[in-house]
């Protein structure tokens, strides 16, 4: 594989190896750009030369179509188990929690992986299979014993992470005191570098079998500025970099010929100059009460989740009632495309609320141009945005929710086709779980993708 663009930045000494890395076992590299829309590989006005160039070397999807909800702990997860949330659970960027009837729920992000996932991933069908395992900055995955280096994407990740992996990067000024101290107070670019710098760690000193890394920062400066931003294209500009460190450490590693790459993210975005406000319009219609800012009662409660939100129907004897006021408030609202009921979620791949105490019992879909926020605050339940001027979590029907893939290396074959003849150049993020285990000779006992086998070189 030819070397790409050159890494700008230091990636820790490596005179300092504690363990050579694996030469001669097949590996996958699985690495998601989060917030990284599919249309952005072809857009020439976009700098992502390192992606392009391993694009080049392997193949490209026109699209990866995500799973719903379109947000980021819950596509990561059909990505190492190869189902929707309704089987693995994952629904938001945490767990939902009930604090009790005639409140409003919130969600947790400080769960373990077991507390979130409901299957096996690929990291515990590795693991099984003897094979070493990582993960950077994947969610999902606090405490979960069949990743060997670990550093989940958890709030207070440093005291998640596995203790011989941190020491390590300690002794290679990889990590320092002040770097863990005040990490959140710095900049998305400098803990993606971070993450970056951990994972080159990783694969030059001991390349595991399957590895996963998941950088962030593109996704909060889309939040903020919105997609194809002066700043937006910053972010993704450097995104590429650290790409191409990942991509120079895997060269180097020994291992580069047994290597397989794939560079996708798990959902696209959408600029949204207008911000609506459902639990101001709720609060209207007395179905729930706040003082100050805080929300002290709800027999309805909306959860944002972006171009979506999940409303909750807290009280049980008052439920149809209270859905039936809900669905009338919103059918005609301004930015509201659509109200869906719980026979539809399936169609989406999402559990029925009966089955799930996670699940909402409607779901907002709002039109392009407009979010949803949680403010209960104020009369206004349509404002300009300020803060956030671009999101995703839109059904993963909006051809803009499209994610990237690009894969290249061992057991690809270089200049093919993704897609099948009614769907040509279009995947689901559930076919990479089923094509990654094929990879490395793993069985996925349940899965709803299907393995990508027109990329892909035959196994003897």
């Amino acid at each position: 594989m030819p070397k790409l663009v050159t890494q700008v930045l230091a990636d820790g000494p490596i005179a300092q190896v504690k363990t050579a890395p694996a030469k001669g076992q097949p590996s996958v590299v699985l690495i998601t750009l989060d917030g990284l829309p599919a249309t952005f590989l072809r857009d020439p006005a976009v700098s992502l030369p390192n992606l392009r160039r391993l694009a080049q070397q392997g193949v490209a999807a026109e699209g990866m179509i995500v799973a719903n909800p379109s947000v980021t702990w819950p596509n990561h997860t059909t990505l190492i188990t190869g189902v929707y949330p309704a089987t693995h659970g994952v629904l938001f960027n945490g767990v939902l929690q009930r604090p009790g009837l005639g409140l409003p729920p919130k969600t947790e992000a400080k769960k373990d992986g077991r507390e979130l996932v409901a299957v096996p991933t690929l990291f515990d069908f590795a693991k099984q299979a003897g094979l070493a395992t990582a993960g950077i900055n994947w969610p999902c995955t606090r405490n979960i014993d069949a990743v060997d280096d670990n550093m989940p994407d958890v709030p207070e990740f440093f005291e998640s992470s596995t203790p011989g992996l941190i020491s390590d990067l300690k002794q290679n000024q990889i990590l320092t005191d002040e770097l863990i101290k005040n990490f959140y107070k710095y900049s998305g670019t400098v803990r993606d570098d971070m993450w970056t710098a951990a994972a080159t760690y990783v694969i030059r000193h001991r390349m595991p079998q399957f590895m996963t890394i998941h950088l962030l920062n593109v996704d909060g400066v889309h939040h903020k500025y919105g997609p194809r931003t002066p700043g937006g294209d910053a972010a993704v500009a450097y995104i590429d970099t650290c790409l191409g460190r990942i991509l120079d450490a895997i060269e180097s590693s020994g291992n580069a010929g047994n290597t397989t790459i794939i560079v996708t993210a798990d959902h696209g975005f959408i600029s949204i100059p207008q911000s609506i406000r459902p639990n101001v319009k709720l609060k209207q219609a007395g179905l729930l009460t706040t003082s100050g800012n805080r929300v002290d009662s709800a027999r309805a409660y909306a959860i944002p989740e972006g171009g979506i939100a999940m409303v909750f129907l807290t009280v049980p004897e008052s439920k149809a009632a209270d859905r039936q006021k809900v669905v009338e408030l919103f059918k005609d609202s301004e930015g509201i495309l659509s109200i869906l009921q719980p026979a539809e979620f399936a169609a989406y791949g999402l559990p029925d609320p009966a089955d799930h105490p996670g699940m909402a019992d409607l779901i907002l879909v709002a039109k392009d141009g407009y979010g949803f926020s949680a403010v209960a605050t104020g009369d206004e339940t349509i404002v300009e945005s300020d803060t956030t001027l671009g999101t995703h979590g839109f059904l993963s029907t909006n051809p803009k929710m499209n994610a990237i893939l690009v894969m290249a290396g061992r057991g690809i074959r270089a200049g093919a086709s993704f897609g099948t003849e009614n769907s040509p150049g279009i995947v689901r993020n559930v076919d990479v779980a089923p094509t990654i285990a094929h990879l490395l000779k793993l069985k996925l006992p349940q899965t709803d993708g299907r393995v990508l086998t027109e990329v892909l070189i035959p196994q003897e």
